[in-house]
């Protein structure tokens, strides 16, 4: 067991306020792997502070870019140092295969923003018609990044690297499901002299994460999770005029097109269809198939997820994991229960896996003759359930791709890349893959209609966390990169 006792704040561990505990259990056993304190109101208001004083009078939007871009590259340094601990760490908490608890796309991230900073013009001089006006990109201030509990470190750092290369200072509010892995963050921050003040770590229930989200020394808000959860975050910050950004849920379509050579893409979209246990907002949970070949693909599809293995998290050769609870479990199960009853069928899974007594596991499962209306297809699942839907025409499958009130992502299969890329431009999903899924540091991720508001990762990313401000000056004067004059 990982026992924390004090909460990282200010740059310092310091004892809580209240002596509440978070107790986390293992999906996987069932056993408690640890516990940490939840932070109170109280807790919450010394974090906003330190980060408030962090901005307002400390060092570090005062920093060059160059100088906060060394910050970055030392933490990038220290997470990967500490990179088997925060997996190990990451599995026993969240039921992630140890392929998906890396700290390999956090440490991408900060690299990818210190070389960014490095090269930005943070101050661009402009010819007016009276003056010549600086535009200077400035931090927005304290920011609040609050995050879900699947794949908690990765997300994290699609908030904290762009908000941090920017000069914010930043509040994390990590979810109390998974909170053990911010504490090993917190020791890392400590251990590489990281500037106090400067990153704040709150393991928190929806009650705090709720007064965090109104606080008024919070200038930004950054959310990831549920889609009926953003919007009322979206409602709190409207009603202060705070700004903020939301990457929400998702039901991404992926279209196998008439073409496409089963053997050669089946493998990538497998994968697509089942990464993290299915928690992903990302996940492609509904694969369009042609009709003339949709038994080929529903056959080829479940014989590819059934050789995926289900089982302990920490074997590296497992790919399906338990779910984070038995709550979640058994709604997962209830979707798929709601899909039979509206006529699918499950030819691959439906229950819970054999020889696994312990740990909140659901049997990868493939449904077949799934209609677009029914819940299953409609409703983000959030579990290894994917769903099989037949189409007539390319443009019935662009029809039931776009027919969702998600847009985050989504993918198309075809022996034709140029005809892939045009049907890549008529999907309403903010992240698209033609023969291939991903996501990447220097390109920006979000979502059409419910799936958000703003983006994350490259340039678009750090753009979230930049206020803008234009400065007027004489004709004829000589701006540097950084604002000074030459």
């Amino acid at each position: 067991m990982t026992a924390f006792h004090k909460l990282y704040i200010g740059g310092d561990w310091v004892d809580p306020d209240s002596t509440q505990r978070l107790d986390v259990i293992s999906p996987s056993t069932e056993d408690s792997v640890g516990s940490a304190p939840s932070a109170s109101r109280a807790d919450l208001d010394r974090a906003v502070a330190a980060a408030r004083a962090a901005f307002d009078t400390g060092t570090w939007p005062r920093l060059s870019p160059a100088e906060r871009a060394q910050h970055l590259r030392r933490l990038a340094d220290g997470l990967r140092a500490h990179g088997s601990r925060l997996s190990t760490v990451i599995t026993d908490e969240a039921g992630l295969p140890t392929l998906a608890s890396t700290a390999d796309s956090s440490i991408g991230l900060l690299t990818y923003y210190a070389d960014f900073i490095e090269r930005y013009d943070f101050a661009e001089l402009r010819g007016g018609a009276y003056a010549d006006v600086v535009v200077r990109s400035e931090p927005v201030g304290v920011v609040a990044a609050i995050l879900p509990w699947n794949s908690p470190l990765a997300i994290a750092f699609m908030k904290l690297a762009p908000a941090l290369a920017a000069g914010c200072t930043v509040v994390l509010k990590v979810d109390p499901l998974t909170p053990l892995h911010a504490f090993v963050l917190g020791e890392v921050l400590e251990e590489i002299g990281f500037p106090p003040g400067v990153v704040n770590i709150l393991p928190a229930e929806r009650a705090v994460s709720a007064a965090l989200v109104a606080h008024p020394g919070i200038d930004k808000v950054s959310f990831t999770g549920s889609t009926a959860t953003g919007a009322r975050v979206a409602e709190i910050c409207a009603r202060d005029l705070r700004l903020y950004s939301l990457e929400l849920g998702g039901k991404s379509a992926a279209i196998v097109l008439e073409d496409a050579d089963l053997p050669t893409v089946i493998p990538g979209l497998a994968g697509a269809a089942c990464l993290n246990n299915g928690e992903a907002c990302v996940l492609q949970s509904r694969v369009l198939a042609p009709r003339s070949r949709y038994d080929e693909v529903v056959d080829a599809l479940s014989d590819a997820i059934a050789a995926m293995p289900v089982g302990d998290p920490h074997d590296p050769k497992t790919a399906f994991g338990p779910l984070i609870s038995e709550q979640h479990r058994d709604r997962v199960e209830g979707y798929i229960a709601s899909g039979i009853s509206e006529g699918a069928q499950a030819v691959l899974g439906g229950g819970r896996p054999q020889g696994l007594s312990r740990g909140w596991y659901v049997e990868p499962t493939v449904l077949r003759n799934v209609d677009n209306r029914m819940r299953v297809a409609q409703e983000e699942i959030f579990g290894p359930v994917v769903s099989v839907i037949p189409y007539d025409t390319e443009s019935d499958a662009v029809t039931i791709a776009n027919d969702t009130p998600y847009g985050l992502s989504g993918t198309v299969w075809t022996a034709d890349f140029t005809h892939g890329m045009e049907i890549a431009a008529r999907i309403q999903a903010g992240n698209y893959g033609v023969n291939t899924f991903g996501m990447e540091s220097c390109a920006p991720f979000g979502g059409f209609k419910s799936s958000g508001v703003g983006r994350e990762n490259g340039p678009e990313g750090f753009a979230q966390f930049i206020e803008k401000k234009a400065v007027h000056v004489p004709k004829g004067t000589r701006v540097n990169s950084d604002g000074s004059t030459s």
